[in-house]
C-alpha cells in the first residue's frame, strides 16, 4: 500500500500543477471580492441564432441539419451593432459587469477565432465584435465576463454520440475528442490573450454528457481535461475567475458558483439543486422566458420583478446576471432598454444597500430580507405585511439606530435575545421595497 501512494504522488508530481491542486493567487481571491461587491450583471445572448428569432437552442429544437444550419453564416449581419449602445445600456441600468456569449452549443463563434470558418468574420458583417466590445467595457469601467459553451452541435469531433442534445443535425463521422479538448483550449487562449482582462470563463454544456437520465448518477460520461482547462485559463490570466454551469457542488479548480433561472437554495427548475458552497455565488435570469433573441416571446418581467430578484439574490449572498437577447441586426430591444434603465433609477437611489453588501444574516422571512454593509443592515421589506412593525429574529449584532432609507425618518424599535422588532407606525409602505437601515455596533 505505502508503494501504490508512493507511485500516486510521483505521477501527480510529475503531471505538474492540476485544477485538484489549484491553489487561487491573491489576485483571484481580491478578483473574487470584487465579483462579489459588484452585485449586478448583464448577460447576453447573441450570434447566428438570433436571425431565427426562435431563441438559442433551435438548431436541436428544430433538428437542422449542419449544412443547412451553416447558411446562417451568409445571412447574418448585424449592421446595427454598437458596442457603447450596449455597455451604456447596462450601466445606466446599474450593472457592474457584462457576461457576453463568445460561443454558444451551435459552435459559431462571435469572435475572429483562427480555429474555425464558422465564425462572425465569415459573415458578411466581417467584424470581430468581441474586440469593440471589450475596449467598451474597458473604457466604461465594466468588467467583462466570457460565456464558452463545452459542447457544440455543428462539430463531428465532439462526442455527440454520447450527448443528450444536437441528435438530429446530421452528423455520422467519427468522433474525436482530443482533437476537440485542443481545438476548446486553442479559443480559450485566443480569448484569454487578444482582449486585455477578462474577469472570468462562464462555461456551459457540461451536463450534456451526465449519465443522470439512466442511473441518476453524476458521473460525466467523458473526461473533460478540466485540470487542463482550468490550469491555462489561471496560468493565461491568475485572477480570471472560472465558473461552471454544470448544476453541480463547485468542482475543483472553480472560483464562483452559478445558479440558472433559480435562487441558492431553491430549486423551482430542476436545475438548481446543488448545495451552496463557500465560493461566491450568482443566479442568472431572463427578462421574458427566452435567452436568445425570441420573437413571440413578449411574457417581460416587470422593473418590479426584476429589483425583487435582485433584492433576493444580494439577500442570499449573491449576484444577479440579468440577460437580454438582441436582436439580429444587434440592437438590444427598446423594451428591455427601457426596462433596465428603470432599474437603474432605483439602483441610484438605493444601490448602496445592494452593492458591496452581504447576504444571509438571518434566514429569508415573510416581509424579505437582510443585506450587510460595515455597520449598517438594510431590512428590505418587499412583500406586504398585516401588521404594523417586522420581527428579526435571533440578530447577533446590537442595534442602535433604525431609520427609512428613502427620507431617514427614525424608526423605535425593540431588541431582545430572542429577536428584534422595528416599529413602523404609520410609515407609508413602499410597494416596490421599504428599506429600512439598521445601525449597529
Amino acid at each position: 500500500m505505502k508503494r501504490f501512494f508512493s507511485l500516486l504522488i510521483f505521477i501527480s508530481a510529475s503531471l505538474g500543477l492540476s485544477a485538484q491542486q489549484y491553489v487561487p493567487t491573491s489576485a483571484n481571491l481580491a478578483a473574487r471580492k470584487e465579483f462579489q461587491d459588484m452585485k449586478f450583471g448583464m448577460f447576453i445572448h447573441w450570434g447566428a441564432f438570433s436571425v431565427l428569432g426562435d431563441g438559442e437552442w433551435v438548431m436541436t429544437n428544430k433538428n437542422i441539419k449542419v449544412g443547412d444550419y451553416k447558411r446562417l453564416k451568409d445571412i447574418f449581419n448585424p449592421t446595427a451593432f454598437d458596442a457603447e449602445k450596449w455597455v451604456t445600456a447596462a450601466k445606466n441600468a446599474g450593472m457592474k459587469y457584462i457576461t457576453f456569449i463568445t460561443r454558444h452549443h451551435d459552435g459559431f463563434s462571435n469572435w475572429d477565432t483562427k480555429q474555425s470558418d464558422w465564425k462572425i468574420t465569415e459573415t458578411p458583417y466581417g467584424k470581430d465584435v468581441l474586440a469593440p466590445l471589450a475596449k467598451e467595457c474597458h473604457r466604461q469601467g465594466i468588467k467583462l465576463f466570457l460565456y464558452y459553451s463545452l459542447l457544440d452541435w455543428s462539430r463531428n469531433d465532439y462526442q455527440y454520440a454520447t450527448g443528450k442534445t444536437g441528435k438530429g443535425t446530421g452528423r455520422t463521422e467519427k468522433d474525436d475528442w482530443n482533437n476537440y479538448i485542443a481545438f476548446m483550449k486553442a479559443q480559450l487562449t485566443e480569448l484569454l490573450t487578444n482582449y486585455g482582462e477578462i474577469g472570468g470563463i462562464w462555461f456551459d454544456g457540461h451536463w450534456d454528457q451526465l449519465d443522470n437520465d439512466k442511473d441518476k448518477s453524476l458521473k460525466s460520461k467523458v473526461d473533460w481535461h478540466y485540470d487542463e482547462i482550468y490550469a491555462l485559463i489561471h496560468k493565461l490570466q491568475p485572477q480570471c475567475m472560472v465558473g461552471n454551469n454544470h448544476h453541480l457542488s463547485p468542482l475543483p479548480g472553480e472560483d464562483f458558483q452559478m445558479f440558472e433561472k433559480d435562487l441558492p437554495g431553491l430549486n423551482t427548475t430542476g436545475f438548481g439543486g446543488a448545495s451552496i458552497s463557500q465560493l461566491p455565488l450568482e443566479t442568472c435570469e431572463t427578462m421574458n422566458n427566452s435567452w436568445g433573441f425570441n420573437i413571440t416571446d413578449r411574457k417581460y418581467k416587470s422593473v418590479k420583478q426584476l429589483i425583487h430578484y435582485l433584492v433576493n439574490d444580494a439577500g442570499r449572498d449573491a449576484n444577479f446576471l440579468l440577460n437580454v437577447g438582441p436582436m439580429p441586426n444587434g440592437v438590444i430591444q427598446p423594451e428591455n432598454v427601457d426596462t433596465l434603465a428603470k432599474v437603474g433609477d432605483w439602483m441610484k437611489v438605493y444601490g448602496a444597500s445592494i452593492y458591496g453588501t452581504r447576504g444571509n444574516v438571518i434566514e429569508v422571512q415573510d416581509w424579505g430580507l437582510i443585506t450587510s454593509k460595515d455597520k449598517t443592515l438594510y431590512a428590505h421589506v418587499i412583500h406586504k405585511i398585516t401588521q404594523p412593525f417586522i420581527n428579526l429574529p435571533k440578530l447577533k449584532q446590537k442595534v442602535v439606530a433604525a431609520a427609512l432609507m428613502k427620507d431617514g425618518t427614525k424608526l423605535k424599535f425593540k431588541q431582545t435575545a430572542d429577536q428584534t422588532t422595528i416599529y413602523l407606525n404609520g410609515v407609508k409602505m413602499d410597494d416596490m421595497d421599504t428599506i429600512i437601515e439598521l445601525k449597529i455596533k
